[in-house]
Parts: structure tokens; sequence; C-alpha cells
């Protein structure tokens, strides 16, 4: 597991990561994924136990995070049996759900940033693209969102601050945008071996918003199979397929709630799992302001906004320079930074 993470020579530049290292790492985090198995010991047959994973349900944390509406929706399972697993979730746990102030500070150190290959979109960030979290970034066509994505899927495999030492992506493609001679590219630029930075990322293509939410059970699946070796999901773009397969005005409540059931198993992900995850968007003009027809805003409305930690407005300016707009974050001041789109990347403007 550990040797399929990172294959890049050690002689190359950026990519020097011992074996023992990511080991080590990676038994570390594996220690935070309480596997379901441990029910056994609590009264919790086996065959309950499987049912929760075929439903993508690898772990206590992701039983704790999971409704008893969504737990009552499996074949078998009824109030009395759900009331039994969540009560020998919380005795595998130790957990009451509430902890100090300070324990939350502990454990936020687990939270790593992912540079974005640009240093003054990075320092825009508060570091990079941050995990256990959800960052979105949005605009119009030729903004730069799938050139961040591509870039992300490199730099994510480069070790970084405080102790990171890289790992694997996965891309979830909507838009049918995803290049891998594009990542060749990037990965030149940082001295990666293109072949290896390819392995290193699982692509799948989404065909519509139902199998777009499907593919999340299999990437939960795959994140606790590999614990700790991946550290970036992307999904480019989040709101294409809900635009194509919901068209009518009365469709819309039904779209809102499809999308809701989308985001929080993409926030569970984050945390579950301690992955970044980058979603793209596409913008659309503001009725409310009608006086003002060129002003666009995100898609998604108000249960995507709510849904995402950090927001970021993607724009152009002149001489082919990008703009980047912190939209909305809990802790990132509302400010601006030019970046480039370059052969290699998202990169700063040179002068």
């Amino acid at each position: 597991m550990a040797a399929e993470m990172m294959d890049v020579s050690d002689t190359e530049k950026g990519s020097s990561i011992a074996s023992e290292e990511v080991l080590g790492d990676i038994e570390e985090e594996e220690c935070c994924f309480q596997d379901i198995v441990l029910l056994l010991e609590h009264g919790i047959s086996a065959d309950d136990i499987k049912k929760l994973q075929e439903i993508g349900i690898n772990t206590v944390k992701g039983i704790q995070m999971t409704t008893k509406k969504r737990l009552l929706e499996i074949k078998g399972y009824d109030e009395v049996k759900i009331n039994k697993i969540k009560e020998a979730c919380t005795k595998v746990s130790l957990s009451t759900g509430f902890i100090t102030a300070f324990e939350v500070a502990d454990q936020r150190k687990q939270v790593f940033k992912l540079s974005t290959g640009s240093k003054s979109l990075d320092k825009l960030l508060g570091g990079g693209i941050e995990s256990m979290s959800i960052t979105e970034v949005f605009g119009e066509f030729g903004t730069g969102k799938t050139q961040l994505s591509h870039t992300l899927c490199v730099t994510a495999q480069m070790p970084g601050c405080n102790g990171y030492l890289g790992g694997k992506v996965v891309f979830i493609d909507t838009e049918n945008t995803f290049r891998p001679t594009r990542l060749q590219a990037i990965a030149n630029r940082f001295n990666l071996d293109p072949t290896t930075v390819l392995h290193n990322i699982l692509y799948a293509r989404a065909y519509n918003s139902e199998h777009q939410y499907e593919l999340l059970r299999n990437v939960a699946a795959k994140f606790h199979e590999e614990a700790g070796v991946f550290k970036l999901l992307i999904i480019d773009s989040i709101m294409a397929l809900f635009r194509v397969d919901y068209t009518g005005r009365g469709e819309i409540a039904d779209r809102q709630q499809k999308l809701a059931q989308m985001l929080s198993r993409l926030k569970k992900i984050s945390e579950e799992y301690n992955v970044a995850v980058f979603i793209t968007n596409q913008i659309t003009a503001d009725l409310t302001h009608i006086n003002q027809p060129d002003i666009k805003k995100p898609v998604g409305g108000n249960i995507l906004a709510h849904a995402t930690t950090t927001r970021v407005s993607l724009y152009k300016g002149i001489d082919g320079i990008r703009i980047a707009k912190i939209y909305g974050s809990p802790d990132l001041e509302e400010n601006e930074t030019m970046f480039s789109i370059t052969s290699g990347g998202i990169d700063d403007v040179k002068n």
C-alpha cells in the first residue's frame, strides 16, 4: 500500500520520500479510521456490518455521521437494531459527542494544506487547499477552474509543509475536461516522473447526477481500503450534471434535495478520512440585479453555499492574468490576488 503511494525516484527534486516514513505516517493515520468490524465485539452481526459496507459506511465515525432515517432504508434494519449499533459505536469510540476546544485545536493539527502551484494564491488561501473541508472555485469558462484542478492533482503528490508527505488523488470528471497530457506537462514543471504521477490519480467519469452520487460510495470504500493514502478528492464540476438532469421549474426542489445529499456525503468523506475536497462550479446571471445583467453568481443556491467551507471566485483580468477572490470563508479575510495559467499549470504572475 505504501509502496504504491509515491513511486518517484528519490533523486528527483521535490519527490524524495523514504518508504519507511510513508509507512509510519500511514500507520499513524489508520488508527483514526476505526473499522466497523470492531462492532463485532459489541454484539453487532457480520451480516449487519456487511450491509453498512454496501452503502459506503466503513468506519465507526461514518455510522455516527449517518442519520437514523438513512439507516432505516437498509433492508432488515429497524430502530431497535440501529440504536444498538449507535450504542456500540459510542463504546468503541469512547465519545459522548462533546470535547473541549483545546481538543478540537489538537485534532486540527492533522489538517494539511495543498499548494495550488502559485505562492500568491496559496497565501490568499491561508497556505493552500485545506483538508477536512470543501473548497469551491467558480467562474466563467476559461478562468482557470480545470487548470487548478489539474495542478492540484500533481502538487498533492509532493511533500509540503508541517510534515506533509504527499498522497494519491481521486478525480471525478463530469464535463469530460480531464487531460492526462496536461498532467504530464505539470509534472515536468515540478521535476516529477509523469508516469508515476498518472498512476497516483484514480479517475472516474460521471454521466449523470445519480452516477456522480454513487461514485462517492466507491470513493469512501477506496479511502477506507487504503487509509491515509489518498489526500485529495476533486469533482470538476459539481453542478454540471444536475443542471442537465433537472431542467423543469418544478424539479428545482428535488434537485436541491439530491444536491444536499451529495454535499453531505462529501463533507463526511472529508472529515472521516482527512482529505481535501476540491470542487469547481459554474456561474449564472444573478436575476436579483435586473439593472446590472453582467453580475454573475455560482450555481447551486444556498444549499451549496452553506455546505462549502471556502468559496473562491475566479475571473479574467487583462493580458491573460486571472484573479482569485475570497467569496466566503470562516477564517480567511476577504481579499484577492492574481495568478497565471502556464504550460506547467497554475503559477504566479511574472513581472
